[in-house]
């Protein structure tokens, strides 16, 4: 949260569906986690062995599948061609750990496959990190000096941000679509046990929804409090 607008109320009124849509989905996918953890995958495999299976099936090698610490740090790195999974999903041997792992492998699938949302992920990321460290103070120096230029600049920046959280959207759902269907074609669990899994890719799922929306509200303020939106530029 910008630290200028924790004083605006106004800020509120834009970022509150956002924060209970936030609230709502980080909360349905701890539930939903916690929950099939305690549901045995009756395959036996743990989360590294079912994606390192579902990568094999699909004919994709030179994947690395390491461990990481902390809960739901699940990633692929497609600069390394390395998945690394939390080490509760590594090692455990649930319908939840098989779903997340084989989640993270369908980014691996992505990138082997030269999915192109992916690549436009990957290539707005080292744009997106540098934006997102300068355009506050660009946006904060334009609203104090009222230079329009520069608010024009710290928008355009934010807006980077804004179509990261937009195009993650359609990456991270067609990944979990991969795995749902890999995790049957590739004999790793059975098709009410990939149903069961799902349900943790789906509240996974939302919580990218909710960081989507939350950024486009914050865009919304920013224009609104810049004048470019509404003439809100008291």
């Amino acid at each position: 949260m910008p630290f200028f607008a924790m004083f605006d109320p106004v800020y509120y009124l834009f970022l509150i569906p956002g924060l209970l849509l936030s609230l709502w989905a980080v909360g349905k996918t701890k539930a939903t986690f916690a929950k099939y953890s305690r549901v045995p995958a009756s395959n036996g495999l743990t989360g590294a062995e079912a994606a390192y299976h579902m990568l094999r099936a699909a004919g994709v090698t030179g994947v690395r599948i390491e461990p990481t610490r902390g809960m739901l740090t699940d990633h692929y790195d497609p600069r390394d061609r390395t998945l690394r999974l939390s080490e509760q999903v590594y090692a455990g041997r649930s319908l939840a750990a098989m779903g997340i792992a084989c989640h993270e492998a369908g980014h691996a699938l992505q990138h082997a496959q030269g999915y192109a949302m992916l690549g436009l992920r990957t290539a707005l990321v080292p744009i997106v990190s540098f934006g997102s460290t300068l355009y506050m103070w660009i946006f904060i120096g334009g609203m104090l000096f009222r230079l329009p230029g520069l608010i024009q600049v710290a928008v355009i920046l934010f807006s980077l941000t804004v179509l990261f959280s937009i195009v993650t959207l359609p990456v991270e759902w067609n990944a979990s679509a991969r795995a749902k269907r890999a995790l049957v074609a590739a004999g790793i669990v059975s098709g009410a046990e990939a149903r069961q899994a799902g349900q943790v890719l789906n509240a996974a799922f939302m919580t990218y929804v909710a960081s989507a929306v939350t950024a486009v509200l914050t865009l919304l303020y920013y224009l609104f409090r810049s004048g470019l939106l509404g003439g809100g530029d008291d």
